[in-house]
This record gives structure tokens, sequence and C-alpha cells, in this order.
């Protein structure tokens, strides 16, 4: 779970806009295992550890359908510290009959469902990075089926899921943009990452601290596609974190060099990369 220590640059939480928070919440408590931390009639703050938060649910006023043909997130994913952890979360979402899509990716093994909005997450456990193969700073991913009998093997006998383990972080967003080669220069000369994996010609994987991806992002609804609308449901924003206020200074200067608007809304940073998606940069 190196991902996140320091001086790496991670995703830490995501705001989610949902049509319906009750129904919302029943869903990220039952079916995805998170407990809430606070609430309000419009938002929830949902962690799996008691303190850390990981997903925020937001209920804009006169909300309005997801629109597929936009930029936005594709995918948050949650990374979960041992196979046997995702052992059991498969079984637990077959007794609920939740549809699910499975993929061997070589650095991870991973699960994808949707929520009942339509907001789609991935669930994962990484391989050791011992095992990943990494030829001139690009790590080797791929897309091939998961190999469940093998996963269930990790499972323990007797062994339930309890929901979220507590060591559960948001391990990467990945998201939908208009063009790639705008978005990298956003990502890689403005926040700081560096590319990890060169994906066909329309995706990338984007990482920290020799990560396989803490961000990736692609064109493959197509290009030149708008933003989601602010009342549309789908990601309000996703947090970026630095190690520390010299490091954050340097984004936001670098970020500013390349035209980018930075506000400051009660002392929070905020950005949006050039397909429209919401940043909030922190330390």
């Amino acid at each position: 779970m190196g991902c996140h220590e320091k001086p790496t640059t991670f995703v830490s939480d995501v705001s989610l806009k949902v049509s319906d928070l009750q129904r919302s919440l029943t869903f990220y408590q039952t079916v995805i295992g998170f407990k809430v931390l606070s609430q309000t009639n419009t938002t929830a703050e949902l962690t799996a550890d008691g303190h850390t938060v990981l997903l925020t649910l937001i209920q804009p006023k006169d909300v309005t359908p997801k629109h597929q043909q936009t930029t936005g997130m594709y995918h948050f994913a949650l990374l979960l510290p041992e196979k046997k952890d995702l052992a059991d979360m498969i079984v637990h979402l077959s007794r609920h009959n939740i549809d699910i899509g499975a993929a061997d990716h070589l650095v991870s093994e991973a699960i994808y469902l949707s929520d009942l909005d339509g907001n789609e997450i991935e669930v994962y456990v990484d391989r050791d990075p011992a095992e990943w193969t990494w030829n001139d700073n690009q790590v080797k991913m791929a897309t091939e089926p998961l190999n469940i009998e093998s996963l269930m093997t990790h499972r323990i006998e007797g062994s339930e899921w309890q929901g979220l383990p507590e060591e559960t972080i948001m391990g990467h967003i990945h998201l939908y943009v208009a063009d790639l080669n705008q978005t990298k220069a956003f990502y890689v000369e403005g926040l700081g990452l560096d590319v990890a994996s060169v994906f066909g010609s329309n995706a990338l994987f984007l990482s920290s601290g020799h990560y396989h991806h803490h961000v990736g992002i692609n064109t493959w609804k197509g290009e030149g596609l708008p933003p989601e609308k602010q009342s549309s449901v789908g990601m309000q924003s996703f947090k970026m974190v630095y190690s520390d206020s010299v490091v954050l200074n340097e984004v936001v200067t670098r970020l500013k060099k390349q035209g980018v608007i930075v506000d400051e809304i009660d002392q929070r940073l905020f950005t949006k990369d050039p397909s429209g998606n919401r940043i909030e940069l922190t330390i």
C-alpha cells in the first residue's frame, strides 16, 4: 500500500453526485461496505476506518441523470489490502445478485460494478510490486480474464465479508477526457505525475512514486466531448494530495504558467483539467 506514502502524490477521496442520497447510502453501506462518518440532508461522508473520508455523496438540487457522451469519471477504484478481501467481496456481491465485471491487469486483480446512478466502481488488490514488469519506465499492464478459482483459494475457512477493511484506500481514479495530449500536459507538466503506461493510442496511466497508476485518462468515448453538467449525477471532484506545502506551491505555479485557473475557496485550492474534471489540491 506504498502508493500513499510520502513523498508520493496520490488521490485520497472522491466526491460523487447522486440522485437520491438515502438510496445511495443504502447501496454504499450494504453492497460496498462503507460506514457513514457524517451526514446532512444532502451530503454524506463515507469511510472504511471510521475517520478517513474516502467517498463523499452529494445530492444536488434539481439533479439530472447521467449523460453518457461527456467527459468525467470512468470509475473510482478502491484498493483492498489482501486477496482474501477481494475474494470475500466477490462472494458477498454474488449473494446480493450484483452483476460484476472482472479482470487481471497483471499489476492487479480487479472487479467492476456500478452504483444505482451508473457511477462506476473498481475494487481491486495489487500484486506484489516485485512481480510488476517495467521497461523504460513503462509498467506492463493488460486486461485479461480474472482467475476467480485461484482467487478463492485465498479465502479463510469460515470468513465472511464484514464490510470494507479498515486499510482500504482510494487507489486511483480513471477519467474520460476530451483530448489526450492536452490532458497529459496538465497532469504531467502541471500536477507533476509521470506516465507509467501508454495503453494504445487513446489511454494513458499516470502515477507518482513508481506506482502503476494514480490517475488514468482515456478518450474511449470519443474526442472533443463536453464536460458533465453541474447538476448531473457523476463526479463532483477528487482530491490530489501532495507531500508538503512547498511541492503544492510549485504545482500551483506551474499550473498558472500553463494558463490554468486555480481558485481558493474557503482556504481550499481547486482547479480543473482541460476536460473540466474538478480537482482539489491539498497536502
